[in-house]
């Protein structure tokens, strides 16, 4: 069974774990962790997110993203550590590489002001653009909620021991644009559209993309290709879940190749929703994932100290 889910990424169906038969329950969540304990990648189905909603929330982002950059940069805010708003092009740069990313962004937090992260920004130019993003960062909200009810069962956990780590959480909606390359021929060398990386959340929740490219570095070294059917999303785990369960559950790098030269003028729009616990959350690794076979492998710390050195990693807090 292992070998198989390292092959391709696995289908879950979440109507199983809520559907009230405890068998298909049990049965989704056990899928889950294993998925979770070997690839840290896995496709779900019936997770909320309507078709329609989907295509609204592109529109709006794709006429965000075609304005000029004169006008994007009015939404840029430096102070913000790229937490809220518009993200530039060249502003990231992954974890351990030299060259930018070949994107640009923005960012939606909570809409609920609870805590000390900044208060969402919108572009007035693109009105139904804080509409849709908000309404979608609520659909995935809850249901990262339920899939980390399972993980907590998976985990041998109380089903809510993630519910108030997460209430009004600093989870994080980027709507990305990997902009068109009109000369690649002047590309530094190396530069791609996202360097392999981790992802920093507990988990990530991403709706297909308008393209193409994402790639997940299988545990043999292998770059595999993830793609989703269009009533799928792909869920994968975050760095701060690999630290709660002392890498049991993996943080599986991954990464956004450049496309072929002829496709290297078009644009590729994804948007992932980064589903983040409150700062206060301790990440000190569960005693019951550590044995003398898996002896401990982090310091411990807080979710929002662990973010703050990640920010620092990206090149966004000094």
């Amino acid at each position: 069974m292992e070998q198989t889910l390292l092959d391709s990424i696995p289908s879950l169906d979440l109507a199983d774990f809520t559907s009230g038969d405890d068998a298909r329950k049990n049965k989704f969540v056990e899928e889950l962790g294993h998925a979770f304990n070997t690839i840290g990648f896995v496709a779900i189905k019936n997770h909320g997110l309507s078709d329609d909603l989907r295509e609204r929330l592109y529109e709006a982002v794709k006429k965000f993203f075609y304005q000029p950059d004169e006008l994007k940069t009015k939404y840029e805010f430096p102070e913000l550590l790229g937490q809220r708003g518009y993200i530039g092009k060249g502003k990231e740069t992954a974890k351990g590489f030299t060259k930018p990313d070949l994107k640009e962004f923005f960012h939606v937090g909570q809409p609920v002001a609870d805590g000390n992260m900044p208060t969402n920004i919108f572009p007035v130019e693109v009105p139904e653009f804080e509409q849709f993003t908000t309404e979608v960062y609520r659909t995935f909200e809850k249901t990262g909620k339920t899939l980390l009810r399972a993980i907590a069962l998976y985990l041998a956990l109380p089903e809510d021991f993630f519910e108030e780590k997460v209430r009004n959480g600093d989870s994080i909606l980027r709507a990305l644009h990997y902009f068109p390359i009109e000369n690649p021929d002047a590309l530094p060398e190396g530069a791609v559209r996202a360097a392999a990386h981790g992802d920093i959340n507990l988990i990530t929740l991403l709706m297909g993309a308008s393209a193409e490219g994402l790639e997940v570095l299988r545990l043999d070294g292998k770059w595999i290709a993830v793609t989703a059917l269009p009533e799928q999303i792909i869920i994968n785990v975050g760095d701060m879940l690999d630290r709660l369960t002392n890498h049991k559950l993996k943080s599986t790098i991954h990464r956004v190749v450049n496309p072929p030269r002829e496709k290297m003028k078009s644009s590729r729009f994804s948007i992932p929703f980064f589903m983040h616990p409150r700062g206060n959350m301790d990440l000190t690794c569960l005693e019951s994932c550590i044995d003398a076979e898996n002896p401990r492998l982090y310091e411990n710390m807080t979710a929002g100290e662990f973010l703050a050195e990640r920010l620092r990693e990206l090149g966004f807090k000094k």
